[in-house]
């Protein structure tokens, strides 16, 4: 299965990331080739992006399902695309270095099914690698601004 994994470190208490990345609404806007989301209950949502496939850009439509809500250390969840055949889980996982300074994971994995699944898992695989450094990436980015801004 194709994946993404990042990890980096943010100056910010584990409870202060964990604000942030307890609410989908917070880190969706952060994905990669975001256009919109919406939420349908307080664990399940739709998520719709831009993807880039070679020289084309294709939008994709996935069903996410928050599956656990560890505090303050993890969010798991699980993904069903809607207008193409993939499946695939992920999670952020924050580990406390000290009281001021946290180790942040972000890990996504999809795979593609069906007749075109050895074509998009060869793309999946490069652009899981990206999305997942750019989502990580950007959610401490977010987070350090929420810091500077107080």
């Amino acid at each position: 299965m194709p994946i993404g994994k990042h990890q980096v470190t943010v100056e910010l208490p584990i409870e202060e990331v964990w604000e942030f990345v307890k609410d989908m609404d917070n880190w969706a806007p952060l994905v990669p080739g975001y256009i919109r989301h919406e939420k349908i209950t307080e664990r399940q949502s739709m998520w719709i992006f831009k993807e880039d496939v070679g020289i084309f850009k294709k939008k994709v439509e996935l069903m996410v399902k928050i599956n656990q809500w560890i505090e303050p250390t993890k969010v798991t969840f699980s993904l069903k695309g809607i207008n193409e055949n993939l499946v695939g889980e992920g999670y952020f996982e924050a580990e406390a270095l000290s009281g001021t300074k946290t180790k942040m994971t972000g890990c996504l994995e999809m795979v593609a099914v069906g007749a075109m699944a050895p074509v998009v898992n060869a793309v999946l695989k490069n652009s899981l690698l990206k999305t997942g450094e750019e989502l990580t990436a950007s959610i401490a980015s977010a987070l350090h601004k929420r810091k500077a801004a107080r």
